[in-house]
């Protein structure tokens, strides 16, 4: 895996911390995993594949 650094507000991060909190995630790594994939599905994948990114990179 890669690390990148984020900034966001306090808000983003007490919530992150709250769904950790509530198990419903092991980490806010994990969290902001999902939220990004989710994201990608919903606006940058076809199908349920990436498009070209394996490409592009």
């Amino acid at each position: 895996m890669i690390i990148i650094t984020v900034k966001m507000s306090d808000i983003y991060v007490k919530g992150l911390d709250k769904l950790v909190e509530l198990g419903l995630y092991p980490s806010r790594s994990e969290a902001i995993r999902v939220a990004i994939r989710d994201l990608l599905r919903r606006e940058l994948w076809v199908d349920g594949n990436p498009m070209n990114l394996e490409r592009e990179m």
